[in-house]
């Protein structure tokens, strides 16, 4: 009989299928820079 109540432990890394890199922080940050300043260009354009 298959128990199929059984816990699985995965780590995070193999959870997710890989490493996440650090420049997603950077792109981010830019990114919403970016879109401030466009917003404030076209509102007191």
């Amino acid at each position: 009989m298959d128990d199929s109540n059984k816990e699985t432990h995965v780590s995070t890394d193999g959870a997710r299928a890989g490493a996440t890199p650090h420049m997603t922080r950077y792109i981010l940050g830019i990114s919403l820079v970016l879109v401030v300043a466009i917003f404030a260009f076209l509102l007191l354009a």
